[in-house]
């Protein structure tokens, strides 16, 4: 039997004009039968190429599982001090414990992205499993930043609020006939919205449903909403980025200035040592979630663009992976950025960490339990208040004085503290 060809020209001979007509018809009705299937020039490049990458897939592997326990621990460790050791009941202390649930699930869905890079990067649970665990991934990580962009702002407006300014910040809001503090109020529709996105990036199916393969480069052209909604995410990115810049420097700066210009004011050498770590944390953010959203235009573009190199999109979810990987790398970190953010979680942990390693002393040194929270004392407020208006030597301890009550007493009225 004679193969044909898309391209080649049939001519049939007058010896078998019959068979040949015969045969034409069997063989134009076998190639219009079969031309569909064919790979079409139109065909997105994503669909032909191949994401497999076994080195790639071994080092995100070996980095995930490190992340997931070091990430695990440290969250969980931060929830029992949260809720059984640290008595402070403020709107920061609201935030963390948030975040460090939004951390738990996030690591959560890290085992099934270990196990698929073991398995050679096969996906065995199904695509509605896959898009379940992966806009899990999502959704958590943006939880975490957005609630790290309202603590900063909850401490710039505690640092600078004046009176009222300071009211609102611990304002209650009636929520179904109750009085809830604003901070869990916003952290209710925080978690809402984003489970309501959740679901419905869920429910939209995808260019390709690929039951083998999961966590790799996808083309959106006809899933453009994804693509949008991905888009309006990084958007936000930068928005809370941007306020963490403005928060974070203008904290900063005002408690330089005030070591520098008051030397004598009691935990005046901790203001300088409270703005580094405020500097420290806007660091870490940084370094986790910055190349990843500065990348992620690029990667979003080429989604939504027209059919490129397979070496262009196979550098891209290369490049996307990595970056994908910092960003994880956050859900380690926020223990620590726990540790710094709150002077008075730091002072508790320090003391657990010192009564289960046998009462040692060198973990209660740190007397001053300075709070770069700028937690608000109104007791210790009140007392320097009375003392200067009384025209008396300070009698407040040291310990009580942070940055929140240079703003109440004003920082040319305080007295030096007088040595116990």
């Amino acid at each position: 039997m004679t193969t044909i060809h898309p391209t080649a020209a049939f001519t049939p001979t007058p010896l078998a004009s019959a068979s040949s007509n015969s045969s034409l018809s069997v063989q134009t009705s076998s190639f219009l039968s079969v031309s569909p299937v064919a790979p079409s020039v139109s065909t997105p490049a994503a669909q032909e190429c191949t994401f497999n990458d076994s080195a790639l897939s071994l080092l995100l592997a070996v980095f995930y599982s490190l992340f997931f326990i070091f990430g695990l621990v440290g969250n969980l460790f931060a929830l029992w001090v949260f809720f059984f050791l640290h008595s402070s009941r403020n709107s920061v202390r609201v935030f963390l414990i948030n975040c460090a649930v939004a951390d738990l699930v996030l690591l959560a869905c890290l085992p099934f992205r270990v196990f698929y890079h073991v398995s050679g990067d096969k996906w065995m649970l199904g695509p509605v499993a896959c898009k379940l665990v992966g806009n899990l991934f999502y959704m958590n990580m943006y939880i975490s930043i957005l609630l790290l962009g309202l603590i900063s702002l909850d401490r710039y407006l505690r640092l600078r609020g004046k009176g009222r300014g300071r009211k609102r910040v611990r304002m209650t809001l009636v929520v179904w006939g109750r009085r809830k503090p604003w901070s869990w109020v916003v952290c209710g529709a925080l978690w809402g919205l984003s489970l309501m996105a959740a679901v419905a990036m869920v429910s939209t199916a995808e260019d390709v449903e690929d039951n083998g393969k999961c966590f790799q480069y996808r083309q959106r052209q006809h899933s453009q909403g994804k693509a949008y909604f991905n888009a309006v995410l990084v958007f936000l990115f930068w928005l809370v980025f941007l306020m963490l810049v403005v928060s974070y420097a203008n904290i900063a700066s005002q408690l330089l200035q005030v070591s520098w210009d008051k030397p004598d004011l009691p935990n005046a050498n901790k203001y300088k040592s409270t703005a580094k770590k405020s500097f420290f944390v806007l660091f870490l953010f940084t370094v986790c979630f910055g190349p990843y959203h500065a990348f992620r235009p690029v990667y979003i573009y080429s989604q939504l663009s027209d059919v490129r190199s397979c070496d262009y999109l196979q550098l891209v979810d290369r490049t996307n992976e990595i970056m994908l990987l910092l960003s994880a790398f956050n859900s380690c970190l926020d223990p620590v950025m726990y540790f710094l953010l709150s002077g008075s979680v730091r002072k508790t942990t320090l003391h657990a960490i010192g009564s289960w390693l046998g009462g040692r002393s060198i973990f209660h040194t740190d007397q001053s339990s300075f709070s770069s929270t700028v937690e608000s004392r109104r007791p210790s407020m009140q007392i320097a208040a009375a003392d200067h208006s009384q025209n008396t030597p300070s009698q407040t301890p040291r310990a009580s004085i942070c940055a929140s009550t240079l703003h109440y007493t004003g920082v040319t009225t305080l007295q030096p503290a007088v040595q116990q």
